[in-house]
């Protein structure tokens, strides 16, 4: 029988700790290590795992010899701890955005590839019910030849860390932190075509955006290769009249479908398969998806998996989506 991956948790706020439940949870991986600078933050991780053992930083715990590593630090962090861990041999699930920008991407999955180790980011939103079903209908050829998908992430809210609005720690605002799910949406479900052209307006509270500022409002249209036409809309702290506006919504020449939040929820979403005037519903809540890719990655680990090139490129070209938007290519 083979033995579990020994997996090690680098960074264990919220979103790591729960990715590290879902882990344990799924049996496929053993925790053997946690690290966070913030020691209530340790303790609540080894309540969960109380044989891992607590290291001091990313170099202690790959001196474990461990099999993988999930890396929840902030956004700065991503790339470089991602191929620390890869040019160690160790297989890699990060949080999003895996790098700041598409050179930083690029070279975490030559990292990865050089290893030819498994590397895997928490896109989450494709693992829901709804975009499985979507997903299914799509790639099934029931829209036809999609021609047109329209996008939003507003948040009334927006992040309470400060480094959030560091442009040099974050590597943007509302598009990196919202906007990287809507692109990854689109490409991931047309097959990563070329992107031929983006007209994008940023902004910070209505304004043009200042030097050393992020945005917390950005609109984009994008044309990729094909002929599919996509607009993403995505904002921090907007009057939205609910908590999210949330909606990913792909149409073809035989049929349309949506993902659409329930009552302004981030967790709650229906599916919807749309032929003229009619609507066939696919998928409602409840649907406990938050955790799926981290499982995925977990048991594709233990099954032995390594570099999945398309996957690597999937991720790349999400970046330069996002580096088109901000106008750096």
């Amino acid at each position: 029988m083979r033995e579990r991956p020994r997996v090690g948790f680098l960074g264990v706020g919220w979103i790591g700790r729960h990715r590290m439940a879902a882990m344990i949870a799924s049996g496929a991986v053993e925790a053997a290590a946690v690290s966070d600078p913030d020691a209530a933050m340790v303790r609540e991780a080894a309540a969960l795992a109380p044989r891992a053992a607590v290291c001091g930083s990313l170099e202690e715990m790959l001196a474990l010899g461990l099999d993988g590593v999930v890396i929840a630090t902030p956004s700065a962090m991503h790339a470089a701890q991602s191929r620390v861990a890869l040019e160690a041999g160790v297989a890699v699930f990060c949080q999003k955005p895996l790098g700041r920008d598409a050179a930083e991407v690029g070279a975490v999955v030559a990292a990865a590839r050089s290893a030819d180790r498994l590397l895997g980011v928490d896109l989450s939103y494709r693992f829901t019910d709804g975009m499985r079903a979507i997903a299914e209908r799509v790639r099934g050829g029931d829209l036809g030849r999609v021609f047109a998908i329209d996008l939003t992430f507003h948040n009334a809210y927006g992040p309470d860390k400060p480094w959030f609005y560091d442009p040099a720690l974050s590597g943007g605002g509302c598009v990196m932190d919202l906007g990287i799910h809507l692109a990854d949406l689109a490409l991931w479900l047309t097959g990563a075509p070329a992107v031929e052209h983006v007209d994008a307006v940023l902004s910070a509270q209505g304004r043009p955006l200042s030097p050393g500022a992020v945005e917390d409002h950005a609109v984009a249209q994008v044309r990729l290769a094909g002929g599919v036409t996509v607009r993403l809309a995505c904002s921090w702290r907007l009057h939205a009249g609910q908590d999210a506006v949330i909606e990913a919504a792909f149409y073809g020449d035989a049929g349309g479908a949506a993902l659409r939040n329930v009552d302004g929820s981030f967790h709650d979403f229906t599916a919807t398969l749309f032929r003229g005037t009619s609507r066939e519903v696919m998928a409602v809540p409840p649907d406990d998806w938050g955790g799926r890719a981290a499982v995925d990655w977990a048991q594709r680990l233990a099954a032995g998996e390594r570099f999945d090139a398309a996957a690597g490129e999937g991720l790349v070209a999400a970046a330069r989506l996002l580096d088109a938007i901000y106008a750096r290519s």
